[in-house]
């Protein structure tokens, strides 16, 4: 007969790489109790990684030896089986968008979920939760855009849409102008700026 632990590891195991798996999830294999025992043996013997609470991921085998999966792999999965929208922080969109040079020492994300941190190995991931502007066109320079704007705030942001002119498409800049009524009023001022084409 299977043991609870091997039961785990095989069902944790179906999941693909950087899917976190919820104790929740793992209710049909025992009761709660016996779940959360298990859970807590295996993350000790370095079988399992608890990214945060009640959630846990499998351990990479590479080359150099067993890892936690890559942040924006877990964080990936969590948008695809969680439903949530998680976007990069405006300090990570400032520096993709080359309107800082600054580079963002944490990983920080934006989410509509609460605000919690995830522990993969040495690295602590935070989740914000951020209203819903700060969430749009998820994937899109047009909402980089927006997210940076709110990181670099109303004394910064004339100059940023000035640099940002220059590295959007029409269809992001119209993107763009297209969202001006969820944004604060200074923003849905400094955003208008890109009807005015110079």
């Amino acid at each position: 007969m299977e043991t609870l632990g091997t039961a785990v590891i095989h069902q944790v195991g179906k999941a693909p790489e950087g899917v976190p798996v919820a104790a929740k999830e793992l209710l049909h294999l025992g009761t709660r109790a016996a779940v959360d025992q298990t859970l807590s043996r295996l993350v000790r013997r370095g079988s399992l990684i608890r990214v945060g609470r009640g959630l846990y991921v499998r351990p990479v085998q590479g080359r150099f030896g067993v890892r936690p999966p890559e942040p924006a792999t877990v964080v990936q999965a969590m948008v695809e089986h969680r439903g949530e929208s998680i976007v990069p922080h405006g300090a990570a969109a400032a520096n993709e968008l080359g309107l800082t040079t600054q580079v963002p020492v944490r990983e920080v994300y934006l989410t509509s979920g609460p605000t919690r941190k995830l522990k993969l190995g040495n690295q602590v991931v935070e989740l914000r939760h951020a209203p819903a502007w700060q969430l749009a066109l998820p994937g899109r320079k047009a909402g980089a855009l927006i997210r940076a704007l709110a990181w670099l705030g109303p004394e910064q942001s004339s100059q940023a849409i000035e640099a940002a002119r220059g590295k959007l498409t029409e269809s992001e800049q119209n993107a763009v102008l297209g969202l001006r009524r969820m944004l604060p009023t200074w923003m849905a001022r400094q955003v208008s700026k890109l009807a005015t084409h110079a």
